[in-house]
């Protein structure tokens, strides 16, 4: 089945303290459908300007990715900047010009309406419910959030959580949103706001996954060398829902989400490793298969017979 993803798409310029790059496809629809792309279909809405390079459809296209809901108007893309510090977990944005994303009102097309799996990348909660008032009963979905949200438009997203089977959110923001110092009873408060799961990312130190009767830890993959952590978190939620979608032909359990959240760190762990899309560009199932494999085995603690 195919996953619909709606977000931000972007052009970024990302410095850290060893090479800076500029005026690269970013954006949180951006890294979240082609982190889809690898298990599913992906239907993909947006909205750039006349400056965006014509080549990203292109490349859209030959990733499976249907980009027929992409709003294309005249004006600038959506542009945003970012330096790294030299343990390059900590950000300081340099610079946001929203561009014509200021005034994106996804409007589906009618042929999108029908899909079976939902991902609401990062955007605000106002736009997330307006998708999903046009949805016609969507199997599962997913929606991920960010702490701008939770500050400034908290009764837009606890509006939202109800309708939502997956919120997908940071530490930081699970403790903002609760006021929980430990995670486990910030997940467990997250529940009670009205998600089904609740998908918690912790960066290098894995993620979290609570459900009605169930809890998992994952770790993450390990990386010796880190180029730009920009993306991990909308590539994981990708990862993850396309996972989801892949195997729509049965219910989404927590069994499936397990494996999901897998899939979803092993994407993440190979975004890192390049600028913007670039390694995502490159990869292969067979490297994602690899290191699903090598993930599990790493996460395996009884020696078996």
């Amino acid at each position: 089945m195919s996953v619909l993803v709606v977000g931000s798409i972007a052009l970024d310029t990302v410095k850290t303290p060893v090479e800076e790059h500029a005026d690269q496809l970013g954006g949180s629809a951006s890294y979240a459908a082609v982190g889809a792309s690898f298990f599913a279909p992906v239907k993909l809405v947006g909205v750039v300007g006349d400056d965006f390079p014509k080549s990203e459809f292109d490349f859209w296209k030959s990733r499976n990715i249907d980009p027929s809901g992409v709003q294309q108007v005249a004006g600038k893309t959506f542009r945003w900047s970012g330096e790294y510090a030299w343990d390059l977990n900590t950000r300081e944005t340099k610079s946001v010009a929203l561009n014509v994303f200021e005034n994106f009102w996804p409007e589906l097309p009618e042929n999108l309406r029908e899909t079976q799996f939902v991902l609401l990348a990062n955007i605000a909660p106002s736009l997330q419910s307006h998708v999903l008032d046009q949805m016609r009963r969507p199997r599962f979905v997913v929606a991920d959030t960010m702490d701008l949200w939770i500050e400034t438009t908290r009764k837009d997203l606890d509006a939202l959580l109800p309708r939502v089977d997956l919120l997908i959110l940071n530490e930081s923001e699970a403790r903002m949103m609760t006021g929980d110092t430990s995670l486990i009873r910030a997940g467990r408060s997250l529940r009670r706001m009205g998600p089904k799961y609740v998908a918690v990312k912790k960066g290098e130190h894995g993620a979290l996954l609570f459900g009605p009767d169930d809890f998992f830890s994952c770790g993450a993959y390990p990386l010796e060398d880190i180029h730009d952590p920009t993306g991990a978190g909308d590539t994981f939620a990708g990862g993850l829902a396309g996972y989801l979608a892949g195997k729509g032909d049965g219910e989404v359990d927590f069994a499936l989400l397990r494996r999901a959240v897998i899939f979803g760190s092993v994407l993440a762990s190979f975004n890192v490793e390049a600028f913007s899309l670039e390694r995502l560009r490159s990869l292969t199932s067979e490297e994602i298969d690899e290191r699903y494999e090598m993930f599990r085995l790493m996460s395996q603690f009884e020696v078996l017979p």
